[in-house]
């Protein structure tokens, strides 16, 4: 059962007590509290958070990414920590750019190891000193990073099995042009589908 207003808000007291060294802040938002943090202190926080006795968060049940293409600090690594003592979660949240790396977070919980490296696949983004940062969803040689907003829908290469070398191949994506040009009419017209009738009324009056 979460915690009433009244025990979140008592929680939150807490949680800022235990990073009250640290240039973090904390805040309830939509009944969880979220922690924002500089990235260079991501290690302090975590480990304030997980060791104070009064916090106690000692899972880390995820870390992703958020990608606003539009802020010179790119990205947002949200990570959500879960108290089984407090009964509570937290979220934590840090904005990166994409061209420095943070820091790992496998020394403080080890479960970030293939978290990680799933935000570095999807996101690019780096984290020093992972033990293994490598693509962990996507296939060996594949270019780019695929939750980017800037990443292109159809990709940069496409994966076919050739008959003749009798092996699958890389090739470069291309759109014939049949493919770029749109029919945006909807697939219900013209099925004698309630409506219909509306539709044609309406071309004819514009008539």
């Amino acid at each position: 059962m979460a915690l009433s207003l009244e025990a979140l808000t008592e929680h939150l007291g807490d949680v800022q007590d235990a990073l009250v060294n640290t240039g973090a802040s904390a805040r309830i938002d939509r009944d969880e509290i979220v922690v924002e943090c500089p990235g260079d202190e991501i290690l302090t926080v975590l480990q304030a958070l997980r060791d104070g006795s009064s916090t106690d968060y000692r899972q880390l049940v995820d870390v992703t990414a958020v990608d606003n293409l539009d802020r010179s600090l790119r990205f947002d690594v949200v990570y959500h920590l879960l108290s089984h003592t407090q009964n509570q979660r937290v979220r934590v949240k840090c904005a990166v750019s994409d061209e420095l790396p943070i820091a790992s977070a496998c020394s403080v919980y080890s479960s970030a190891l293939w978290y990680e490296r799933e935000v570095w696949d999807m996101y690019g983004i780096f984290f020093a000193d992972h033990p293994d940062l490598r693509r962990l969803l996507t296939d060996y040689g594949f270019e780019g990073h695929p939750l980017r907003k800037d990443f292109p829908l159809t990709g940069y290469t496409e994966v076919r099995y050739d008959e003749a070398l009798k092996r699958v191949v890389y090739e470069p994506v291309s759109l014939p042009q049949e493919f770029r040009n749109f029919d945006f009419t909807s697939p219900w017209e013209g099925q004698g589908l309630p409506g219909d009738e509306k539709a044609q009324a309406g071309e004819e009056g514009a008539q």
